[in-house]
């Protein structure tokens, strides 16, 4: 097995486990306590470090660990999660979640992934914020439609327009971010290529899953979470499912999916085709959801844009 080190990462303090030795220790979630903890993982020489996305929590311990070419692994909290109970693990603190992490690396044999950049890390800091004030704007409209009194519309309405306002911000950000990176900018165009996706959408896309364009179409569609997932024992058959994956970018492009279908002619013949064989609606436009995700993988891949399929 792998030697790895798990860590469980809180806002203060990073609590570690060094799988061959059974040692536990805990740094601080700082500059002081990151460059401890890089010092110990070096002199360790395990061939893996484990640990949980857990936000802007995990961001500096990544960035640190790929600064020193140390391999690392970013595991799902819902994985991760699974595969405690699945190994009896039941207790739940950072010091026991630190050790189930390191097991995790060593018994699934995790590879190590490939370090995000401080570009991918702004863009996913300014897209959660994005959906952050989606959500605000859903509540402020809310409001202002159920509100009577005059002072209520008024606090409503000026926070309506002051969530519009930071939108409008972000999104200027974002493209401003995506135009000063060539090889993005780039594979933005191809995306927007596609009838159905805008520019908002292509940038959500390339944001929520950099790995476009390096998958295959079925590591495409299991990383969206839009592959079916069949449920069979014995004679009994249940429905497919689908589950897990990238619950966001899921969000970002099931309303493009549906303009697809109207305007993308691919698409449409797809939506039509299920329709007519009897799938419902929603099934429908799942399915054009990961022919979606599965084209651009391939247009990214192929470096080209989209150009209509010719029958």
């Amino acid at each position: 097995m792998n030697d790895t080190i798990g860590v469980d990462i809180s806002k203060d303090a990073l609590d570690t486990y060094w799988l061959s030795k059974r040692k536990h220790k805990q740094f601080s979630n700082n500059k002081t306590g990151l460059r401890a903890l890089i010092c110990w993982v070096r002199q360790a020489k395990v061939s893996l470090v484990v640990f949980e996305a857990t936000g802007v929590y995990h961001r500096l311990l990544e960035t640190s660990l790929a600064a020193h070419d140390l391999p690392f692994a970013r595991v799902n909290p819902r994985q991760a999660r699974r595969f405690a109970e699945g190994t009896g693990t039941l207790a739940k603190t950072d010091r026991v979640d630190a050790a189930m992490l390191a097991r995790m690396g060593s018994l699934l044999e995790l590879k190590a992934d490939k370090p995000k950049t401080e570009t991918l890390h702004n863009l996913k800091g300014m897209e959660t914020a994005r959906q952050a004030l989606i959500k605000d704007r859903t509540a402020a409209r809310a409001r202002l439609s159920t509100a009577t009194y005059p002072l209520l519309r008024k606090q409503a309405t000026l926070r309506l327009r002051q969530i519009e306002r930071d939108i409008t911000q972000i999104d200027a950000a974002i493209e401003a971010i995506i135009a000063a990176d060539k090889a993005l900018s780039q594979k933005a165009d191809i995306l927007i290529s596609i009838p159905g996706i805008a520019k908002i959408t292509a940038y959500a896309m390339l944001t929520e899953m950099p790995e476009l364009g390096t998958l295959s179409g079925k590591q495409a569609a299991s990383l969206a979470g839009l592959a079916p997932i069949s449920r069979q024992s014995g004679k009994w058959q249940g429905k497919e499912r689908i589950q897990g994956g990238r619950a966001c970018l899921r969000r970002a492009i099931y309303l493009p999916a549906v303009v697809a279908t109207r305007f993308n002619p691919d698409m449409k013949a797809k939506y039509h085709e299920l329709i007519a064989t009897g799938k419902c609606k929603k099934l429908a436009i799942t399915a054009v959801m990961r022919k979606l995700v599965v084209m651009a993988n391939a247009l990214l891949r192929d470096g080209r844009k989209w150009t209509e399929t010719r029958t």
